[in-house]
């Protein structure tokens, strides 16, 4: 891969921008149990995030970025996770936008997305559509009408798009081909809905969009490929990204746990000890939400360890090794996801052990972890994902490993 250098203004090092992460996060955290009881959208913490220009942490300094890995920028959603696990679901569209940038050749990157990116912009999308015979069908059109194109349609799972300032979305051109294109979110026609009616995530704003008659110019269709190495390479990332947004919200249980016995919770009625903190029964639960979390922390950290591997190696341009990186990864995320599935739902559930009625209190809200961790989980089938990893082990299959799908 050629990195073409962009000339930029002094901009942050990798390293400035991972020491601004945990007071962003902190600012995040501040409200955020309430947020979720009352169905506030958080628009002021992506306000923060682009003047942070967090957003730009992907990109090489060959590109006039600070370089951070593909660790740093997993460790970082965790991190921003363990304070509003919506906050960091919403940023995967972005950040899976920006890895296609920076990992496909100049020629394929959309016009201007490198500078966009630097200049603080924020990118989502939505591909799905509801109501199809099958799971990735598109009805969404787009025809050209003189020197412009219209399109129309609607979109679901538009997640964190309502934070953005571009948006791709996809669509059936005239002869039945499917294309791409990349919007400003405020083009007239597009609206975005806060209709997302799940039980968890619910300020990611992955509800619906609206496409009607939006004009779209010929600059605007996106000249990025999905199913390539890279497109795969991409997917895995998609994955992990989720396991880390739940990966922060099981920190968030330990913390708000911590906090709670501490704060408000008294010892068992038939335990020996005088305070919370002092019943073994307690100490017991805070250890094993504890291992828990470092367990998951551990799995999606390794996760991200074989990402960087791939991108390594898709640098270098060895099909026989990019070929291998990228099953390692694939296999390394869906082992995170499986381990996720069963620690961070049982670390959710066990946080209420830690008290009685108490610990029920909507003005608490603990319930939010469970269902937030229960949704993320519910993005694609941990079933499929297990047998998957099962058959690769057992008998060296990879066709679902090498659809760049869901692993």
């Amino acid at each position: 891969m050629t990195l073409t250098k962009v000339q930029t203004a002094s901009r942050p090092t990798r390293a400035e921008l991972l020491a601004r992460v945990p007071g962003f996060a902190a600012e995040v955290a501040t409200g955020a149990a309430e947020r979720d009881l009352s169905r506030e959208l958080p628009f002021k913490a992506f306000e923060r995030f682009r003047q942070l220009e967090l957003g730009t942490l992907r990109i090489p300094v060959a590109l006039g970025g600070p370089g951070g890995s593909v660790a740093d920028y997993i460790e970082m959603i965790a991190a921003i996770g363990a304070a509003d696990s919506n906050v960091a679901h919403a940023l995967r569209s972005h950040f899976n936008y920006v890895e296609n940038v920076i990992l496909s050749e100049p020629r394929e990157r959309d016009a201007g997305a490198i500078e966009l990116i630097l200049s603080g912009k924020l990118f989502g999308g939505a591909h799905t559509e509801q109501g199809t015979a099958r799971p990735g069908q598109v009805t969404t059109t787009i025809v050209r009408q003189g020197d412009t194109y219209r399109l129309n349609g609607r979109k679901w799972y538009a997640t964190g798009t309502a934070f953005s300032d571009f948006a791709s979305f996809s669509a059936l051109d005239e002869h039945g081909q499917a294309v791409g294109v990349l919007l400003p979110v405020d083009r007239h026609g597009i609206t975005i809905l806060d209709d997302w009616d799940g039980m968890g995530q619910r300020l990611t704003a992955s509800g619906g969009v609206i496409l009607e008659n939006v004009e779209v110019f010929p600059h605007e269709f996106t000249r990025r490929s999905l199913d390539n190495l890279v497109g795969r390479h991409c997917s895995t990332l998609r994955q992990l990204h989720l396991a880390a947004s739940a990966a922060g919200a099981v920190r968030n249980v330990l913390s708000d746990g911590l906090s709670y016995v501490s704060r408000q919770a008294r010892s068992a009625a038939h335990s020996m000890a005088e305070t919370a903190t002092q019943d073994p029964f307690v100490q017991q639960v805070i250890g094993e939400i504890a291992a828990n979390s470092f367990a998951i922390d551990t799995a999606v950290a390794a996760g991200a360890s074989a990402l960087d591997r791939t991108v390594a190696v898709l640098n270098r341009g060895n099909e026989a090794e990019i070929e291998d990186a990228l099953i390692a990864s694939a296999l390394s995320t869906a082992r995170a996801q499986l381990v996720l599935g069963q620690l961070g739902l049982r670390s959710a559930e066990r946080l209420f052990d830690l008290g009685g009625g108490s610990a029920t209190s909507r003005n608490n809200n603990f319930d939010r972890h469970w269902r937030n961790i229960r949704t993320v989980l519910n993005h694609n089938p941990l079933l499929h994902k297990a047998r998957v990893v099962g058959d690769y082990l057992l008998n060296g299959t990879t066709i679902h490993l090498k659809e760049g799908k869901v692993f």
